[in-house]
């Protein structure tokens, strides 16, 4: 019983091999015939494996000589027509003769490929199968050389100096890439132009590019629905994203981008890696809104209802180059802070924060997920990379403790560029505003120095200024403040009293003409003006009183005796001795002065107007009173060595920076 028992479960398991064999019929027709020899039972299943072939045929939707049949015409159609146009026909591609044979060379594939649907339920019919196959294989071989023939003759190349146009128009005037450079205006050079940091304009501008003529691109989309469909997605997708990969490559490169690592875009001078911005920033506009726009437009139109292979074509040909434009961004964010660079660093931040919405777009599939998370980073990264900047703008103006005094009491440089700088923070405001926050500006304590500016500003009660100002306003008045801070130590670099008032007439004047007639004003508001402008008539006042205190002096009529009870002879002396000191007077002030300089021709006329309104009258008044004296002296009149007309023409030669003639003319005084 227990041998009959496992001569049944024997049986049983060769049944269930056999059935699990039974769709391969020559094997297990092949092991049957093996087991018939160990025991004659196993003969008995050959019927079994009979009847599955059978049902087989019979699940055949069509006779099997109409499977054969079509077979046959589909070989003619495919192979022949692949195998004529592989010899010296080959540039008539199926796609580009005038036979219309696209059309029947397609219904052909799509015919080989129900074969191998239908022929794929059996292998009895191994012949068929594989006729078949070979013809699908070689249909789908041809259909990628014609796919690949039409990628590359119908690629239409790009006009970069149009492309270039169509996104920021052209240049005018008021441009900021027709300004002179920020460095131009670093401290040390003491130019009479007026120097002014720039950056780039932003344009919204949009283009519309076709990078295959559209005639083509219905072609283009059968074949590919036609590989896919035929289990070729793969190649049609590597073939397609290969080919548009290079074109894209190249027009990149028409357009200036450049291939460059972090390493070396840190080791680049300022002056190259400034050019490189500027076109980075155009290359960027152009590329995204226009290139990589089409690029995804034709590869959404190429692969059409064909579900992921449109994102995964885009994927693999645009990921690596618009991560490699992103990285110079990058590069740029994590390279050393200098206050030269916030402008570029910017413009980089508004243009890429102006094409993030359009990078999400058009890399919104989940294939391109790290760009989108690129983009992002590289925008915070140089959000981040401004705001140190920024700080590192207001510690250069406190670092700079040049000692060499500005000639003339002139316009320091630093003047000149803080103030130039802070002009054209005012056209970033929006953008400085979202990075720059709400935070109100602390008060540190500025090289040891306690100005009135810094406390007026920092000051707890309620007329600080920094409470009156918006964050911005708050942000941007603090750099004048120190800037204040650090004139006020410069000014006591001149030995003269004098000069260094002139010296803070001059400066704080130029801070105030440069806000006042720009669009700083609504920024600084007007009491920040009102303010400011009572500082320059108090450092002119002043100015005036120390310079010109020993000249005014000898013009006091109260110590010379009037009423006629002293000889002539000793009034003769009084008066003689007075003009003498005038003269003595006049001459080392006229000497100190002859190179100070006033820059700018109405606060030197008022400067040059308030000194002559008690020089002239006075001098006038003491010839007057003592005319008779003067005139009919032995030796009075030889100490005359002035007249009205040259006192009034040595003073409309005061401030000016000095010419031949002028230096005549002083000759001339210093020689009477």
């Amino acid at each position: 019983m227990a041998v009959t028992d496992g001569e049944d479960r024997v049986i049983a398991a060769a049944q269930q091999i056999v059935k699990a064999l039974g769709s391969n019929e020559n094997l297990a027709e092949d092991m049957l015939r093996i087991l018939s020899t160990f025991d004659d039972r196993f003969s008995s299943m050959n019927p079994m494996v009979r009847s599955n072939r059978e049902s087989t045929l019979a699940s055949l939707p069509v006779p099997i000589s109409d499977v054969e049949k079509t077979l046959d015409g589909v070989e003619e159609t495919v192979i022949k027509l692949d195998a004529a146009l592989s010899d010296s026909t080959r540039h008539s591609m199926i796609w580009g003769c005038e036979r219309g044979g696209s059309g029947s060379f397609l219904q052909a594939v799509n015919a080989v490929q129900g074969m191998l649907s239908t022929l794929s339920v059996s292998l009895a019919y191994r012949s068929l199968f594989e006729r078949a196959r070979n013809a699908h294989q070689s249909a789908m071989a041809r259909l990628e050389e014609e796919f690949k023939h039409m990628l590359v003759v119908h690629s239409q190349s790009i006009d970069p100096k149009s492309l270039l146009d169509s996104v920021s128009g052209p240049f005018t005037s008021n441009d900021r890439d027709d300004r002179p450079e920020v460095e131009s205006c670093s401290p040390g050079r003491d130019e009479q132009g007026e120097c002014i940091p720039v950056a780039e304009s932003n344009s919204n501008a949009n283009s519309d590019l076709e990078l295959i003529p559209p005639k083509v691109v219905p072609d283009l989309n059968d074949i590919a629905k036609c590989m896919v469909a035929g289990g070729c997605g793969r190649e049609i997708c590597q073939a397609y994203a290969s080919l548009r990969r290079t074109m894209l490559e190249q027009n990149l490169i028409k357009l200036g981008v450049e291939k460059l690592s972090v390493e070396v875009i840190q080791k680049m001078p300022w002056e190259m890696l400034e050019n490189k911005i500027k076109r980075w920033i155009q290359c960027l506009k152009v590329s995204v809104r226009v290139i990589f726009s089409a690029e995804g437009k034709l590869s959404d139109k190429v692969f059409v209802g064909l579900g992921p292979w449109r994102e995964t074509c885009f994927a693999d040909l645009a990921k690596g180059h618009i991560l490699q434009l992103l990285s110079f961004g990058e590069a740029i964010a994590i390279s050393r802070q200098s206050p030269e660079k916030l402008f570029k660093i910017l413009d980089m931040y508004e243009i890429l924060g102006d094409l993030l919405p359009v990078i999400n777009s058009i890399f919104a599939s989940e294939a391109c997920s790290n760009v989108r998370s690129e983009a992002s980073d590289t925008l915070m990264r140089l959000g981040e990379a401004a705001r140190g900047t920024f700080t590192e703008f207001e510690n250069a103006i406190k670092r700079d403790t040049s000692k060499t005094p500005v000639f003339g009491g002139s316009i320091h440089p630093l003047t000149r560029y803080v103030m130039n700088y802070i002009r054209f923070l005012f056209e970033y405001s929006n953008t400085l505003k979202r990075l720059l926050g709400d935070r109100k500006r602390d008060a540190p304590i500025l090289m040891g120095m306690d100005m009135s500016s810094k406390q007026d500003f920092v000051g707890e009660d309620e007329n600080s200024v920094a409470d009156h100002l918006s964050p911005l306003a708050a942000q941007v008045v603090w750099l004048t403040v120190l800037l204040e801070c650090n004139l006020d130590g410069k000014s006591k670099l001149y030995k003269d009293p004098a000069q260094a008032y002139l010296f803070l007439m001059n400066n704080v004047h130029y801070m105030v003409k440069k806000v006042k007639h720009s669009e700083l004003a609504t920024l600084f508001g007007e009491d920040w003006i009102k303010k400011h402008t009572g500082q320059v008539r108090q450092y002119t006042t002043t100015y005036v009183r120390v310079a010109w205190k020993k000249v005014f002096a000898c013009l006091k009529e109260e110590e010379l005796n009037m009423n006629g009870s002293v000889s002539g002879s000793v009034s003769r002396v009084v008066v003689k001795e007075r003009l003498k000191i005038f003269n003595s007077a006049f001459d080392e002030t006229q000497k100190i002065q002859s190179t100070w300089v006033v820059p700018d021709p109405e606060l030197r006329q008022e400067l040059q107007n308030l000194v002559s309104e008690k020089l002239i009258p006075g001098y006038r008044s003491l010839l007057c009173r003592f005319q008779n004296y003067v005139e009919s002296g032995k030796h009075c009149k030889k100490c005359k060595k002035y007249s009205l007309e040259d006192l009034e023409g040595y003073l409309l030669d005061m401030f000016v920076v000095t010419s031949e003639s002028v230096r005549a003319r002083r000759r001339s005084f210093s020689t009477v």
